[in-house]
């Protein structure tokens, strides 16, 4: 029988332990109801303390980003919810609004704020709950509790946001440098495909089962009617207006879409902010956690890993092995659960019954053997570091030079020729090779990869050269280094461009270049953060402007923050281009639409020298690891 509100249900887990469940039908502000679950350590608990984690994956589904957990990797929900109820936690999970049971049409973000509220102070209300209700969360149940938290929201206690939590969803997340994420579009089908209105119709589901995504990313840009989401409608209507919304205006300034304007909103409680060198949140994390730093008199704390997407529990990231301490398990804790069940405690347990973490903790990658592991991946190794603030207190500014020889130096730049040129061809883009990607199946994955595209990437063709070859990537790079140098922090490029083109983009890659070895006879070009600019966003993201054909700008393309240690022998590398397809949607090169438009065009692009361009790195001085 379906389980009705009210009634305590024991729950059996592995080793024979257990736990218990009862559901609850939770009123928004708009009658609908929204359906959760809440767990205890025993049927009618008394008040106490409650985490709350909002979802719209099912809240009862296992999620591979919870990592690893007592056999189970990943552990089901009851399995994880155990360890904070033994701990003296209730624990409510909930389906966002028209996800899993709850009713409601889901709109993407944008109702997280509202339901948020009302649920938290719904649950301070319920006998189990003592008035504290704190939250947790990976990835989307991350930007529910930015979203709740912008509401100032009365009873909220303290909030654990992985992996998420919407700084400002226009620069990191779903756009970034004016251009759209196509991260945006995969997660869209894929939820759509899962969605009540598609599980309902067996004819509506095996319309979408027969759809071809990569197919469909072949005809970018999509417009209404045409794309792969043309059945399901409230699905399209939703990413094509994210899409659509190009300038920053009144849309990007929501509640639950940009904690940066409702910061003085949030409540002062205690923030703890996890993401990962190859996760699309490391802006996300690194803002809030330095905002509510300041702003705030609770603690906040950051810890950036060297993983993918809520993939703490693995070593690796794409073809890159980190080595066995870059697991969460083991390295900051006993498990994921361990460390919140601690951090938790630390905050909301009488008399603080655990030592709150260091303020920041992120993980230095390099310092590996170079070498292929048993399991086929590069050894880049790395380490466990502790600071006081983001970036590290001891990071210097260095400036290295773009050379028209392709130098990468901090000495004078040299004089001729002025300028390089490549023709952007939005018909043949760049092809992404790893990177800060999350749910971009089949078209994309996230993680550190070799630069040398093979089978396995989307819009690949044979010759499978390195992408360094491709004439439209322009290449700059340090000799070979005498003296290690470790980078930890934000990456910024100054570029002087033209174009042909009232509107062009310009992407920019770091890269840490191993040497040939035995291993890797051709070396190892490992890709560590990317960014771009669409070029109509230059001087604003309010108020776009074209370009003049010929006309000279200086520019700023940015790049989400990264900490590597670059080993003696190897190469600082910057690559320099227009496109980085399919993770960022192409520009047309026409000035048009950025969605529904029908023509592309070539554009020529400069990159002016002369001391006209430069790359800035944050680097480790002294105190830490040292640099040239």
């Amino acid at each position: 029988m379906p389980e009705t509100e009210n009634e305590w249900r024991r729950v059996s887990l592995p080793g024979g332990r257990s736990c218990w469940r009862s559901a609850l039908r939770i009123p928004a502000r708009d009658g609908v109801l929204l359906i959760a679950d809440v767990y205890a350590d025993r049927p009618d608990p008394s008040p106490g303390p409650v985490l709350l984690e909002r979802t719209p994956y099912g809240r009862r589904e296992a999620r591979g980003s919870d990592g690893a957990l007592g056999g189970e990797n990943p552990p089901a929900p009851q399995t994880a919810a155990e360890v904070f109820t033994r701990g003296g936690y209730r624990v409510v999970r909930q389906d966002c609004r028209g996800r899993g049971d709850s009713e409601g049409t889901f709109v993407k973000y944008l109702n997280e704020a509202t339901d948020g509220y009302d649920t938290v102070e719904w649950i301070a209300e319920q006998p189990w709950c003592d008035g504290r209700v704190a939250t947790m969360g990976v990835s989307y149940s991350a930007h529910a509790q930015a979203a709740l938290a912008s509401l100032g929201t009365p009873h909220l206690a303290a909030m654990f946001l992985d992996s998420g939590g919407f700084a400002s969803a226009y620069e990191a997340g779903t756009r970034m440098g004016g251009a759209f994420e196509l991260k945006q579009a995969t997660w869209a089908f894929h939820r759509a495909k899962l969605s009540e209105t598609v599980r309902a119709d067996p004819t509506l589901r095996a319309t979408l089962d027969s759809e071809d995504l990569a197919a469909w990313f072949t005809r970018m840009p999509w417009r209404r009617g045409a794309s792969p989401l043309r059945f399901v409608p409230e699905y399209e209507d939703y990413l094509l207006e994210q899409w659509e919304n190009g300038a920053f205006g009144p849309y990007w300034q929501q509640p639950g879409i940009y904690a940066r304007g409702y910061y003085d909103a949030f409540p002062d409680v205690p923030s703890l902010h996890m993401s990962s060198w190859y996760d699309p949140y490391i802006r996300t994390a690194t803002e809030n956690f330095r905002e509510l730093g300041r702003k705030k008199n609770s603690p906040a704390y950051l810890v950036l890993g060297p993983w993918t997407h809520g993939r703490r529990s693995d070593s690796f990231a794409g073809d890159v092995d980190f080595g066995p301490d870059a697991r969460l398990d083991g390295s900051l804790a006993e498990s994921y659960a361990a460390m919140r069940l601690s951090w938790f405690d630390a905050h909301l347990a009488p008399d603080g019954m655990a030592e709150p973490p260091p303020p920041v903790r992120y993980f230095l990658m390099g310092g590996g053997s170079g070498r292929c592991t048993a399991e086929g991946r590069l050894d880049h190794g790395g380490h466990w570091c502790t600071a006081a603030s983001w970036p590290p207190e001891e990071t210097q500014i260095v400036t290295f030079t773009l050379g028209a020889t392709g130098t990468l130096s901090q000495r004078a730049p040299e004089s001729s020729p002025p300028f390089l040129e490549y023709d952007f061809d939005p018909r043949d883009p760049v092809p992404t090779l790893g990177g800060q990607v999350t749910s971009g199946e089949p078209v994309m994955s996230g993680g550190a990869f070799h630069q040398h595209p093979d089978a396995r990437f989307f819009g690949v063709t044979e010759p499978h050269l390195p992408l360094d070859s491709r004439p439209d990537v322009l290449v700059f790079q340090t000799p070979p280094l005498t003296e290690a140098l470790a980078v930890a922090g934000p990456v910024s490029v100054r570029l002087t461009v033209s174009s042909s083109a009232p509107d062009t983009d310009f992407t920019i890659k770091l890269v840490d270049v191993h040497p040939p070895s035995a291993d890797y006879p051709q070396g190892f070009a490992m890709n560590l953060t990317d960014g771009i600019l669409r070029c109509r966003y230059r001087d604003s993201f309010s108020d776009p402007e074209p370009m003049v054909p010929g006309e000279t700008y200086e520019i700023t393309v940015e790049a989400p923050d990264t900490a590597n240690l670059f080993l003696v022998g190897h190469r600082i590398r910057l690559d320099v281009s227009s496109s980085n397809f399919p993770r960022f949607d192409l520009n047309s090169n026409t000035g048009g639409t950025e969605v529904g438009e029908r023509r592309k065009a070539v554009a020529t692009n400069r990159v002016h020298m002369g001391g006209r361009s430069w790359l800035t790195l944050p680097v480790l001085g002294r105190k830490g690891t040292p640099h040239a």
